[in-house]
């Protein structure tokens, strides 16, 4: 069941870029981030109420929601969204897929997850298909800053990389509904705020098409994706778990082979399989599976 919300999560992550591209062309980034997470989180909270779930009382879980919210939404959004205008697209993917990377090992650090060799092996391989599928579009559309976008892309990566943690040490305490319905808003606020200085000369329109991306980005591609992916880390080690993202730019890849006739090479195909085989060797059940309690 784990592998199935999984896939899910990510098949619904990989459905938001033709979306987001959808809604930019009317609406300022910024915006368009603070109405998605807005919208995302107040149905999650409006769900949690009709459920009665609980909400929390302690200073720790609120603190642990505002970190969440900044790092996952604030700095995830802003940093993804601002790097697109600095780097190339392979580039950004690369550097984007370091994260999981990242996460393992503040997991080992602050969750004392075990890292297996097994689960590195995994990770790495993983990560070496993404650079090769991203090595025919490196170059591509990027303008002459990639040291900004890199910072941005740090940013978002190391706001991302933390929430996980964070995430995964409050979800046995939290309720999953309250918890991401409450850092979606909480991480809107300071890109809402953020819009009006970094975008006061983009105008707003608001299409149809605009208001069809916000809302399948909003509600598939972020209330139910969060809550998903909440409920998976509270019986799944997070370096597992988080194996399945690199299966992001895979599933783009046969969604543009299947919809747009877009050809694929045969490294790109390689990559593709090794990310693959790369997230079966992460996930694949040991001896000592069998016998540690998952979380």
């Amino acid at each position: 069941m784990n592998v199935f919300k999984l896939l899910l999560v990510f098949f619904l992550w990989a459905l938001c870029f033709p979306l987001i591209e959808l809604g930019q062309a009317s609406v300022p980034p910024l915006v368009f981030a603070t109405l998605r997470a807005l919208l995302a989180g107040l149905t999650l909270l409006v769900i949690a109420s009709a459920l009665k779930r609980p909400w929390p009382t302690s200073v720790r879980a609120w603190v642990q929601i505002g970190a969440i919210g900044l790092g996952a939404t604030s700095l995830g959004f802003w940093g993804m969204f601002e790097a697109a205008r600095w780097v190339s697209p392979g580039l950004a993917t690369v550097v984007a897929n370091i994260q999981p990377l990242a996460a393992a090992g503040l997991a080992a650090v602050f969750l004392k997850e075990t890292l297996s060799l097994k689960t590195l092996c995994g990770l790495v391989g993983g990560f070496v298909g993404i650079v090769l599928i991203a090595l025919p579009s490196f170059g591509q559309n990027g303008p002459a800053g990639p040291a900004v976008g890199f910072g941005f892309l740090a940013i978002s990566m190391l706001g991302i990389s933390i929430s996980n943690v964070v995430i995964k040490r409050a979800v046995t305490s939290i309720d999953p509904l309250v918890m991401m319905g409450l850092q979606l808003v909480f991480g809107a606020i300071p890109l809402g705020l953020a819009s009006p200085f970094l975008e006061a000369n983009r105008a707003i329109e608001f299409t149809g098409a605009f208001g069809l991306s916000l809302v399948l980005l909003a509600l598939p591609g972020t209330a139910l994706v969060y809550w998903l992916w909440t409920d998976v880390l509270r019986r799944m080690e997070l370096s597992r778990a988080n194996a399945f993202s690199f299966l992001v730019p895979v599933i783009g890849l046969a969604l543009g082979w299947t919809f747009y006739n877009e050809t694929l090479s045969p490294l790109t195909l390689l990559g593709a399989l090794i990310v693959i085989g790369g997230l079966a060797a992460a996930n694949w059940p040991s001896q000592e599976d069998q016998h540690v309690p998952t979380h």
